[in-house]
């Protein structure tokens, strides 16, 4: 059975002295006697006493924690909390992670649980679902700190760290043509969803500057799921008129993707050139080996933690920044005609 940790209490009754002696010389108090105060630290050090963190942030009104909430932890999202928890450590502070798993409803729970957690406020990449911003509005209405990073919220006024998604999009749909592509699918996600919206804005440049018009019939989109992305690209392989050429707007889109030309019997690059987005570990281990857009997770998770304290350490209200970070296209097999 797991033993109580020691109080404030517990040392003051085995030194006999009071609690609040004991209190002010933890804190380094000088209005206590020297050797009082260190035999009740060298006390303390032997009992491996440890503060109750949550009693001293109510005390103090600073709890030097950090709430994230994002959609999930796949290799973006943990590769950017790396980033945030490494300035935040950097700076003192601890940091407290949530999930949404793209649910709506998750994260209005979520979030209102973290902010009752005295989390400081809320560094948040949105859900797939969410459109309505009430919940976040409340929080921020608080005055606290509050950063957007990578999805971004159009109209939201607050600090927002983002990637540049119409340039990525422009980066993949550019490379499919420079193969030879002429008929170029789009997978994307939902249609309310900003990283979605920008990467199809890219697409759409790439193919208007190279003269190849734009069909509505080429664009599918669904759920960030793999077996809807399997899916959805089977209904685009069964037109008369195949693709020769497919964006996705994830790799774990892109992955869907990639099982169904496969199991279509087709090849990649010859058949069909593929391009993926977030370059996650697994899109240089398959064969062929998937194209995809990087973006610099744990730079954005940095900077976004950085905004936050920056926020945090003001004694005035700051202009809220918007950082915005260059994709860079990894050239593979499943898209290389010119090996």
């Amino acid at each position: 059975m797991r033993s109580k940790a020691p109080t404030i209490k517990d040392i003051a009754r085995e030194l006999g002295v009071s609690i609040s002696t004991v209190s002010r010389a933890l804190r380094g108090m000088p209005e206590i006697n020297p050797e009082t105060k260190d035999r009740i630290v060298k006390y303390a050090e032997e009992i491996d006493y440890q503060p109750n963190m949550v009693a001293t942030s109510l005390v103090k009104q600073n709890s030097h924690l950090i709430g994230v909430l994002v959609p999930n932890m796949d290799f973006f999202f943990s590769t950017a909390v790396k980033g945030i928890d490494e300035a935040a450590m950097e700076a003192g502070y601890t940091v407290v992670i949530s999930q949404s798993n793209e649910s709506y409803g998750r994260e209005v729970a979520n979030a209102q649980r973290l902010f009752n957690s005295q989390v400081e406020g809320l560094i948040v990449s949105t859900s797939s679902e969410t459109q309505q911003l009430d919940h976040f509005r409340r929080i921020q209405n608080k005055s606290v700190p509050f950063v957007i990073f990578d999805r971004d919220i159009p109209g939201f006024n607050a600090p927002k760290v983002l990637l540049n998604n119409e340039e990525g999009g422009y980066l993949a749909t550019k490379h499919l043509i420079q193969q030879g592509c002429q008929k170029i699918g789009f997978l994307g996600a939902q249609e309310n969803l900003a990283i979605s919206i920008g990467r199809e804005a890219g697409y759409r440049r790439a193919l208007e500057e190279a003269g190849i018009p734009f069909k509505s019939s080429l664009i599918i989109r669904g759920e960030f799921d793999k077996d809807d992305a399997y899916m959805k690209t089977m209904e685009l392989l069964r037109q008369q008129n195949r693709v020769d050429g497919l964006f996705a707007v994830s790799d774990r889109l892109a992955i869907g993707a990639y099982m169904a030309i496969k199991d279509k019997g087709l090849t990649m690059p010859d058949d069909i050139a593929l391009v993926g987005f977030n370059d996650e570990p697994i899109t240089s281990l398959l064969m062929p080996s998937i194209s995809s857009v990087s973006q610099p997770a744990f730079e954005m998770g940095k900077m976004a933690a950085r905004l936050f304290i920056e926020q945090l350490n003001s004694d005035e209200e700051l202009e809220h920044k918007i950082e915005v970070f260059k994709p860079e296209l990894k050239i593979r097999d499943s898209s290389n005609r010119r090996l």
